[in-house]
């Protein structure tokens, strides 16, 4: 496995581990990247090695350690679903976020966050909540089109699939209806397009996705100053 796992302390005092990926080349900023239901697993880590290939050092925390340390599975059966979707709900959003402000915290500025299905509800969540964050990029959070009237801290965009079976088209239109500073990014495929070597990958709005969200990431860090 790429990286390196470390040890970082929450809000509460729990420690909770999470992969570190250092920037390759020249560093443009730090990243959180939030997990899907399913944990750190191969997935994950290559979606890390990705931005670290573009300048990004990057933080993966294991949102899931309070219930089981170290968790994650690469099958994404029915039992994977309910077991992942059962640590998200008692873990709660409370703990979510006081495990993404420590990631937060332990990256050196312009910080940015991105993650995918539960950890694109994180990030939109992060966005609106915590401080610290440059700009946000979440992809197909089924939380997000009941989170219209949130807004974002600082720049953010989301990116859904149209025939994602998981999160109707019609919550998703009513949010970008509501929200006019959050760009939504629909695009010709289904939940977890951008989960590369899986069934439900789709390379061109993976592609363009990515593209979406490291445009963002720049002009946010240039903006800024950085």
């Amino acid at each position: 496995m790429s990286g390196t796992v470390i040890e970082l302390t929450s809000g509460d005092g729990f420690r909770f581990s999470a992969l570190h990926l250092p920037a390759e080349g020249a560093r443009k900023g730090g990243l959180v990247l939030v997990q899907e239901i399913f944990g750190v697993n191969s997935y994950m880590v290559e979606a890390c090695e990705r931005f670290a290939a573009e300048g990004y050092e990057v933080i993966a925390p294991s949102m899931f350690d309070r219930q089981k340390k170290g968790y994650t599975t690469e099958s994404h059966t029915p039992d994977d679903i309910a077991e992942g979707g059962g640590y998200a709900r008692a873990n709660g959003l409370d703990n979510a976020m006081r495990d993404i402000a420590a990631c937060i915290a332990a990256l050196e500025a312009p910080v940015f966050i991105t993650g995918f299905c539960y950890g694109g509800s994180m990030v939109y969540i992060a966005a609106c909540q915590l401080d610290g964050l440059s700009a946000a990029s979440g992809y197909y959070g089924s939380l997000v089109p009941g989170l219209k009237d949130a807004s974002p801290k600082c720049p953010t965009i989301v990116h859904f699939g149209r025939h994602d079976a998981h999160i109707p088209m019609e919550g998703v239109r009513a949010f970008e209806a509501e929200r006019h500073d959050v760009p939504v990014y629909v695009y010709d495929a289904g939940h977890g397009f951008a989960r590369r070597r899986s069934d439900d990958f789709d390379t061109h709005a993976d592609a363009l996705a990515f593209r979406r969200t490291l445009d963002l990431f720049n002009k946010a860090a240039a903006d800024a100053g950085y």
